[in-house]
């Protein structure tokens, strides 16, 4: 959560920075302090303290300050221990699980859960209005696409998936108000990407990023569900980020069908039943 507010800084109002500052500063106090102490000691007003925290994802002070004394006091340390060429086979299966539980714990300690909310409530709405569901990736990131565009059209949800750059700036174009589009980025500074945001968006679709935060693509969409890890990019495959962006669209997907609810246990039956005569018994 912390790593999250420092990438952040610089993308905030000056007087927002102020009370990221504060954060960073000492963030138990923070916790613990009224609005009021908050404000004078940032030298803002107590909008803007409450203001910070939705910039951050939050669903308010409250919500704000509930995440932030779980992070500190009970927050699962992440070391990245990340892989050498001398490594044995255990060392790296050790390492690799590792870096995985820690990053997910983590995720869970810092997850915006408004945030999540505000997506699988556009994405469940999307049937009632006949619109479409679009997922966007490149690279390891249109891996995760596919993979969302199969869970979400197993619900029976009109979706599809893209991880060439002219057919998501093609198929962004045709996009309407009431449409969503899913874009999952590890770095969130890829240009093709960054394009089809800003073209969907001024469609009207709903913008979901699933990105780093502090990128640029962060800030391009409606809703930012943050990715955050210390995964670098000049290392091998990656590994962390493409799990934690699948755990991601999981949690979509879950809460998805349960807004959707009994509506969606013929389908599941029907289409089990159907997919018995793929196995051998």
């Amino acid at each position: 959560m912390l790593e999250r507010i420092k990438a952040s800084l610089p993308s905030l109002a000056p007087a927002e920075q102020r009370v990221g500052k504060l954060v960073l500063a000492d963030p138990r106090a923070f916790a613990n302090l009224p609005v009021s102490e908050l404000a004078d000691r940032s030298h803002v007003s107590k909008p803007t303290v409450v203001r910070f925290c939705r910039s951050m994802g939050y669903d308010g002070l409250s919500d704000f300050k509930l995440k932030l004394a779980g992070s500190v006091s009970e927050g699962v340390p992440f070391i990245h221990r990340s892989v050498d060429v001398d490594d044995k086979t255990s060392d790296i299966a050790v390492k690799v699980i590792d870096n995985t539980v820690a990053a997910f714990l983590k995720y869970r300690n810092d997850a915006s859960f408004f945030a999540l909310e505000h997506a699988a409530k556009a994405l469940a709405e999307t049937p009632t209005s006949h619109r479409r569901i679009e997922f966007y990736g490149v690279g390891n990131s249109g891996i995760v696409a596919q993979d969302a565009q199969h869970k979400f059209f197993r619900l029976g949800l009109n979706t599809i998936a893209y991880s060439d750059g002219h057919m998501q700036v093609m198929s962004a174009s045709m996009l309407q108000a009431g449409d969503c589009v899913v874009i999952i980025s590890n770095s969130g500074r890829t240009r093709d990407l960054m394009d089809a945001c800003d073209i969907a968006r001024k469609r009207g679709a709903t913008t979901i990023v699933i990105t780093a935060s502090g990128s640029p693509l962060a800030s391009a969409g409606h809703i930012h569900l943050t990715a955050d890890h210390p995964e670098g990019y000049d290392k091998y495959s990656p590994m962390v980020s493409r799990l934690l962006h699948l755990l991601i669209i999981d949690i979509l997907a879950t809460t998805v069908a349960l807004r959707m609810g009994e509506q969606l246990q013929p389908l599941l039956r029907d289409m089990k039943n159907n997919l018995r005569s793929k196995r051998y018994t």
